[in-house]
């Protein structure tokens, strides 16, 4: 008889980044006692994110401070690591998943925290060397790699908070920085035109020659090497290495191809299970109606997502269901500004500017209907606590003058 090759764990985390991580040490702070093991396509132990388009490409956080615990935590709390490897295959009637390496994984409940992969440019030449994604430590550490081996003129494509991340640290780097933006303002699809504007002349400022309105045609090479970046006008910008930062593609297709509902990610009812028995997915990938939206069904790209939805799956795979519930909130870091988002501006009506942006001080308030949505805070902390509080105080309608005023405490408009 043909010996079996198939392990099992009582509970499988797919995804070691924030939301596996995350998922895995609050089942034990609950009390979990059964065997849990995490599958990752990166080769080392989780690690935090955001900080690879900042501090750690930066080279001001070396990896060891970025990871969220130490290795040996992993195995002081009994949660098995599986590295270099990813899950091809889903078989929910089985509970069994399919590794990359194509050994079998039995489960009883299975965690989905597979993020996303970095949106491809679809132009010719775009697969050459030097043209670089910031998804992973990997990444990071090529651009890196890059950067020591002389690399000084630089072009991003992505106007979004990747992107602008890369284009500060890169001029911080002494790198010769273009960035190229299709939309006809940076950050147009997460925040208003004033904060865009903002951070528009503040890029220019810090020597960044922001292009606006502009495609991508193609990335010229030489011997496989980039050269150049075309753009739709026929205009080719020089460059000895490019940074893409247009969004991320969910990383669902196992739990799709075996059945599971989703469109955009995967769908997630308020306990952030799929439509597959014993299948639960959160963070970047998992498409929910989100209270703090109007109920639309969206996915979150955020660190305060993937953990908040973590500690949700755990509490109802310990029979201590609580729906999931939480105030989305953001945070960006660009040269020596800090920026600070609570709420989602999703329909908003009025942007309500708060305080003086030459000042490099200010908040843009989000209202619908007269009612405060979103904050974005740009070094004003104050606001930035009490906004959170005030939208986790529910919906009001307040007197926009009010709100307008930086003079006026937002703690006292609640």
């Amino acid at each position: 008889m043909k010996e079996s090759n198939t392990q099992s764990a009582d509970i499988v985390i797919v995804g070691t980044g924030h939301g596996g991580a995350q998922a895995a040490i609050a089942l034990r702070q609950k009390g979990h006692e059964g065997s849990i093991l995490m599958i990752g396509r990166d080769s080392v132990p989780p690690y935090e994110r955001p900080p690879l388009s900042k501090e750690y490409l930066a080279g001001d956080k070396p990896f060891e401070r970025i990871m969220i615990r130490p290795e040996q935590f992993w195995a002081d709390k009994g949660v098995e690591l599986r590295l270099g490897c990813g899950v091809s295959e889903i078989d929910w009637a089985a509970h069994t998943v399919t590794l990359s390496d194509g050994s079998t994984i039995g489960y009883r409940k299975l965690i989905w925290a597979g993020g996303g992969d970095p949106r491809r440019l679809p132009v010719p030449g775009a697969n050459q060397k030097g043209v670089f994604y910031v998804r992973d430590k990997a990444d990071a550490d090529a651009m890196m790699a890059a950067l020591e081996t002389g690399a000084k003129r630089a072009v991003v494509i992505g106007g979004g908070y990747i992107g602008l991340e890369a284009a500060a640290v890169l001029r911080k780097l002494g790198c010769e920085v273009v960035l190229i933006e299709a939309l006809d303002r940076v950050l147009a699809r997460v925040a208003g035109e004033e904060l865009s504007r903002f951070y528009e002349a503040e890029h220019r400022r810090q020597g960044v020659d922001v292009r606006l309105s502009h495609g991508v045609a193609e990335i010229v090479g030489e011997d496989g090497a980039v050269r150049g970046v075309k753009l739709d006008n026929g205009e080719t910008v020089d460059c000895d290495m490019v940074v893409v930062g247009i969004g991320i593609v969910p990383a669902v297709a196992p739990l799709i191809a075996a059945g599971a509902a989703g469109s955009n990610g995967v769908d997630v009812d308020v306990y952030c299970r799929t439509t597959l028995d014993d299948i639960y997915a959160i963070g970047d990938c998992a498409a929910h109606a989100n209270d703090f939206a109007d109920s639309a069904v969206i996915r979150l790209e955020s660190v305060q997502n993937a953990n908040d939805m973590a500690n949700t799956v755990a509490r109802a795979i310990m029979g201590d269901k609580e729906p999931y519930h939480a105030l989305p909130w953001f945070w960006s870091n660009q040269y020596d500004l800090k920026l600070q988002t609570a709420g989602l501006n999703l329909g908003y009506d009025a942007a309500i500017l708060r305080g003086d942006p030459d000042s490099r001080k200010f908040t843009v308030v989000y209202t619908r209907e007269g009612v405060p949505i979103a904050f974005d805070c740009v070094g004003t902390m104050k606001d930035y606590v009490q906004g959170r509080k005030l939208l986790e105080a529910g919906p009001e309608k307040i007197d926009p003058a009010l709100l307008a005023d930086p003079e006026v405490p937002l703690k006292e408009l609640m």
